[in-house]
C-alpha cells in the first residue's frame, strides 16, 4: 500500500496474517456457542498492530453478570480498545454491515446493527440487546449516536436505554445495571497529545475510512485511557432518564480528569 511507512507495513501483514488465522476457529466457535473468545483476541491483535497502549481505571463488568456499557465515541479505534475488556457485544449502525471487510468482521463479533432510517427498528435491536442481558451478556452503546470530535462529549440518548431496558423480562420488577465507560485518547507518538491530537485522531463528520486508516497505522504508538464509572442501577427507582444523566455526568468527569492530567484519589 502506498504511503506506508515500513513500519506500519510490518504491522499491517501482521493484522492480515493474524486475521486470516483467527476467522476459522471463531466461525467454529460461534457455531458452538461460544463467540467471545477469538474475538477478544482479534480486537488485541488489532490495538497491538496500531501501537494502541490501554490504560484503565475502576472496574468493568465481570463475565457472566452482563450489563448495558454506555460509552462515548470517538473513532472506529473505539471497538478493538473496548473489545479487549471482555467478552462484550455492541451496537453499531446498519451502514457498517455493509462496508467491506469491517462488516463482515463486525458481524464475527456479533454486533446487534440498528436501521435509524426504518421506523420501528428499535424495538427489535432493544428486544435482541434486552435478550442478552437477560442471559448475562455485556452489550456496548454508543449513546452520543454519532462520533464526537475528540474534544468534547456530545449528550448522551437516553432512548435506547430504556428500551433496552424495557425489552429484559419482568422489567417492572428488574433493574439492568449501567456501566459509563469514558474513553480519552491521551498520548501520541510517545508525547501527551493536546486538542489537535485528539481531533485528528477522531473519525467523524465525512472523514473517509481508507485514509484515517492509513494515517493510524503510521502513527506509531497511540494511548487510549478507559475510565469505568460507578455502576448505575436502572429500573424500579431510577428511570432512564436519570441513568443517562448520570452516565453523562461520570463520562464527562472521567474526561476532564483525563486530558488535565489529574491524578484520581
Amino acid at each position: 500500500m502506498k504511503g506506508l511507512r515500513p513500519g506500519a507495513m510490518a504491522r499491517l501483514a501482521l493484522l492480515v496474517l493474524g486475521t486470516l488465522i483467527l476467522i476459522p476457529p471463531q466461525l467454529v466457535a460461534m457455531r458452538f456457542g461460544r463467540p467471545f473468545y477469538f474475538t477478544r483476541l482479534f480486537q488485541k491483535l488489532v490495538c497491538r498492530s496500531f501501537g494502541v497502549r490501554i490504560t484503565a481505571h475502576g472496574e468493568a463488568p465481570r463475565p457472566g453478570e452482563g450489563g448495558l456499557i454506555v460509552a462515548n465515541h470517538i473513532s472506529w479505534l473505539d471497538i478493538p480498545v473496548v473489545g479487549t475488556t471482555g467478552p462484550l457485544s455492541f451496537v453499531a449502525k446498519a451502514e457498517v454491515a455493509t462496508w467491506p471487510v469491517v462488516g463482515w468482521l463486525s458481524t464475527l463479533q456479533r454486533t446487534v446493527f440498528i436501521d435509524r432510517m426504518r421506523r420501528g427498528a428499535t424495538v427489535g435491536v432493544a428486544s435482541e440487546m434486552g435478550r442478552r442481558l437477560q442471559n448475562g451478556q455485556s452489550v456496548v452503546l454508543f449513546a452520543e449516536g454519532t462520533t464526537g470530535d475528540g474534544t468534547r462529549i456530545v449528550p448522551l440518548r437516553s432512548s435506547l436505554l430504556g428500551a433496552a431496558h424495557e425489552a429484559v423480562r419482568g422489567a417492572d420488577e428488574a433493574e439492568t445495571t449501567v456501566y459509563p465507560l469514558c474513553i480519552t485518547y491521551t498520548g501520541f507518538h510517545g508525547l501527551r497529545g493536546g486538542r489537535a491530537e485528539r481531533s485528528a485522531l477522531a473519525w467523524y463528520g465525512d472523514t473517509e475510512l481508507a485514509p484515517h486508516l492509513q494515517a493510524m497505522i503510521n502513527s506509531g504508538a497511540i494511548d487510549v485511557e478507559l475510565a469505568w464509572g460507578e455502576p448505575i442501577r436502572m429500573g424500579r427507582k431510577l428511570s432512564r432518564k436519570e441513568a443517562t444523566r448520570l452516565a453523562e455526568i461520570s463520562i464527562r468527569r472521567a474526561r476532564q480528569e483525563a486530558v488535565t492530567g489529574r491524578s484520581r484519589a
